[in-house]
């Protein structure tokens, strides 16, 4: 049940279901009696009984009496009160009768009101009591009353004593008024109660501790992350003085100030935690304060779990030193210098040509290191213009510039935080980079386009390049700071051209793991391998596992000699310089022209990437022109 009307007898049981038969919702009428009612009441308050209605005496009883499911008392109207004297006279026969009315005040208040105003013979007897009654009934007969006018238990005490009785009843709309109010009444309780589960579940599922103080600094609230923070039991707090309980907290200054405090740090001894404490105002009188606080371990634990999430989502390193294939003396001295550094968090520089493999072995420092669970994070700093580098690198807050997403974005070194940024191609970094680059790589903090707030990371730093890193330092075009803050360890990967014996080794390898078939269809005349290993190979390793891809496309069963593999290559200039990139117009101007203007293919056959080359191609004499 969920509404419980308490009717005085069977009688107005019935009209009280008369009523109600048509109202939804789950309405329950029971019958009982003043005094009975009591336990009646205590018992349907276990049974989901949200609001009692009941009248006159026993709304009253059950008040007194400690009920503390909502009652809403049907009140008779003045209607009810009028109705009740017509049948009074009309029953006596007379216009003017003495009519006694014994009755609970809160049935008769109605009466009082215009009492004045009617013409009638009438006395009225306030019942205070179950016991009152009897009495009040012979006083009213011994002064002559002609007929009684009251509730049940005065209809039957005077039917009793042979007197002519009317009952004060309650009309249909008396009835629906009390069941709108018990309705209003239940609606508020479900909601009073919606709102308190879910503030409890929000204090007990938290993971901040809460601790509310009311405007003398007692403890009203203390939620079980709070306790398990701090160390102290609810039971222990609660109604206690919080500077007693926990006075690290210090709600004092809040409660007088009604200023809020963010962000500060409290040593409670066992433990740090970072602290919010705001008070609570009632127009605009601070009638409390709450603080919210967390474990500075928990906190950076939740760090981590986020870091790791992301990490699931693509920054991983996918290679390891096993994935280097070839086994030639100066890629086994590369390797075991990179294993060597593998074990410790110092930068390495990683310096090579253009398709040797620098990102593989960036990622096997890694997987061989104790950063190997962290993320690994890799960024071709010439693939990007200067604008969105930066904002790519160290991140941006919302509204940093157009276009910005909303709520921002992390930068790739908090992407980082606790594993490996790879920077291929370091040496395109602009200038005007180079110093927040330096500032993060010494100080291991970022602060994002937009904003002002320093987030520390915990980051190993691996970056590669195919120019001379030293002659940029000379020429003006890098900084010298930021030069040997990256230069702690070299690693030099060797070309192609140096490791010639791998080069056999390496095409059946690729051969393998690029056809569904294998290698094994694929014959090489007598002039094929010595036409392979000779090659000079300026793209490197990818350079030849492009032949190799292009080689299980076009191939035909028949015998690969050095003809068809000369077909294979024509798309390329045979030969350029063995290091550092295009350093002359010359070449640039060449191999575009061998292109066909194409800046894509032009960076192919110079084995550079595309952004480099437009870089050049912009301070190249007659830019503009182009």
């Amino acid at each position: 049940m969920s509404i419980v009307f308490i009717a005085p007898d069977r009688t107005m049981a019935e009209e009280y279901r008369r009523i109600l038969s048509t109202e939804p919702g789950r309405i329950e009428v029971v019958e009982a009696l003043l005094s009975e009612a009591v336990p009646l009441a205590r018992r349907l308050e276990g049974q989901s009984a949200e609001v009692f209605v009941a009248r006159g005496g026993t709304a009253l009883l059950l008040r007194k009496n400690g009920i503390k499911t909502p009652i809403v008392e049907i009140h008779l109207t003045s209607t009810d009160i009028v109705q009740a004297l017509a049948r009074a006279k009309s029953e006596l026969g007379s216009e003017n009768p003495a009519i006694a009315v014994v009755a609970f005040p809160n049935m008769i208040q109605n009466l009082y009101d215009f009492l004045p105003f009617l013409n009638l013979n009438l006395v009225c007897h306030s019942v205070t009591s179950e016991e009152d009654a009897p009495l009040l009934v012979e006083k009213a007969i011994r002064e002559g009353a002609q007929v009684i006018l009251g509730g049940a238990i005065t209809s039957r005490i005077a039917r009793d004593r042979g007197m002519p009785t009317i009952r004060l009843g309650s009309g249909d709309s008396s009835i629906r008024l009390a069941l709108e109010e018990a309705q209003r009444i239940v609606y508020a309780r479900r909601l009073e109660a919606r709102r308190s589960n879910e503030l409890k579940a929000m204090l007990e599922f938290s993971y901040e501790g809460i601790i509310a103080v009311d405007r003398d600094g007692k403890v009203t609230i203390l939620n079980p992350a709070a306790q398990s923070v701090t160390g102290i039991r609810q039971e222990d707090a609660l109604g206690s003085p919080a500077d007693q309980v926990i006075p690290s907290i210090g709600f004092k200054d809040v409660l007088q100030s009604g200023t809020r405090e963010i962000g500060e740090f409290v040593d409670l001894g066992h433990s740090k935690i970072m602290v919010n404490r705001i008070p609570i105002r009632v127009g605009g009188e601070v009638v409390g304060a709450v603080a919210t606080f967390q474990d500075i371990t928990k906190i950076q634990s939740m760090e981590e779990r986020i870091r790791r999430e992301i990490y699931s989502q693509g920054h991983v390193a996918k290679f390891r030193f096993a994935d280097i294939y070839g086994g030639s003396p100066p890629l086994m001295e590369a390797i075991e210098a990179a294993r060597q550094y593998a074990r410790v968090d110092s930068t390495v520089l990683i310096h090579g040509e253009t398709g040797v493999g620098k990102e593989l072995f960036a990622q096997s420092i890694h997987t061989a290191g104790n950063r190997s669970g962290g993320p690994f994070v890799a960024v071709n700093c010439a693939a990007l213009p200067e604008a969105l580098l930066e904002s790519e690198l160290f991140g941006y807050v919302e509204g940093a510039f157009t276009g910005a997403r909303r709520k921002g974005k992390p930068g790739l070194f908090e992407l980082a935080h606790h594993g490996t940024i790879f920077l291929d191609e370091i040496s395109e970094i602009p200038l005007s980079l180079q110093g927040r680059l330096l500032r993060v790589l010494q100080e291991r903090e970022v602060i994002r386009l937009g904003h002002d707030r320093v987030i520390p990371v915990d980051v190993r730093v691996l970056c590669a390049t195919n120019r001379d890193l030293h002659r940029l330092v000379e020429e003006g075009k890098f900084r010298s700071d930021l030069y040997w803050r990256l230069n702690v360890l070299s690693l030099s990967i060797p070309p192609l051209r140096e490791r010639r014996g791998d080069i056999m080794p390496l095409v059946m390898h690729f051969l393998d793991t690029l056809s569904p078939s294998g290698s094994d269809g694929t014959v090489f005349s007598a002039d094929a391998a010595p036409f392979l290993t000779q090659n000079p190979w300026p793209g490197n390793v990818r350079e030849l596992r492009n032949l190799c891809e292009r080689l299980t496309v076009v191939r035909t069963g028949k015998t690969v000699d050095a003809a068809f593999l000369t077909h294979l290559m024509e798309y390329r200039e045979p030969a350029r310089p063995p290091r550092g990139g295009p350093r002359e117009p010359e070449d640039i101007e060449r191999a575009l022209a061998q292109a066909g203007g194409k800046i894509t293919r032009a960076a192919e056959i110079l084995g550079v990437h595309r952004a480099t080359l437009w870089r050049k191609c912009k301070r190249l004499p007659h830019a503009d022109g182009r």
